[in-house]
């Protein structure tokens, strides 16, 4: 009996913790040509953004107007203007609505496009796992260049993210 609630809690951690069968991005690794919604309504094709930049930061979190994923927003938001003079785009990424996002990006004044992920495909693109028990992304971030993953964060930080892809870039 007891091993059998301990095989069915194993299950279901496994379940909810989703990632794609190849396990996770890895730097070298091609940065996934996938495309999504943003709070506008448009589409937009990441392939086309990574070739427009000379970086491309993709971050994913998980939910709009949370006190974390909102001081990562603003983190990006604050240092916008030297991500841009250092030729790095953002795009963030969650599983909320189009609305939700539009709300999100109104509220905090983001200058980059948000990605209404709700059907998870760039989620499972760039093998974002989720948290346990839940739909939502995990807090992680991408930083692509020539079309290859450069720099990644699994643990993404909130208020720091902006610093800590600067510092990567500023290495270089």
């Amino acid at each position: 009996m007891k091993l059998r609630s301990i095989l069915a809690l194993v299950s279901l951690l496994a379940i909810s913790c989703t990632a794609q069968p190849g396990g996770p991005l890895k730097v070298g690794d091609a940065a996934p040509q996938v495309s999504g919604t943003t709070e506008a309504g448009a589409t937009l094709a990441l392939a086309e953004v990574y070739a427009q930049q000379a970086y491309t930061l993709v971050y994913f979190y998980p939910k709009a107007g949370t006190s974390g994923c909102t001081a990562q927003g603003c983190s990006l938001r604050d240092a916008h203007e030297g991500l841009v003079g250092k030729g790095v785009a953002v795009i963030g990424v969650s599983s909320d609505s189009v609305a939700a996002q539009k709300a999100f990006k109104d509220t905090n004044h983001f200058p980059f496009p948000l990605i209404a992920d709700t059907d998870r495909k760039v989620q499972e693109a760039f093998a974002v796992p989720t948290y346990p028990g839940t739909k939502d992304a995990q807090r992680q971030a991408f930083l692509i260049k020539g079309g290859k993953v450069v720099w990644l964060d699994f643990t993404a930080s909130t208020r720091q993210q902006a610093a800590d892809v600067l510092k990567f870039v500023n290495a270089q």
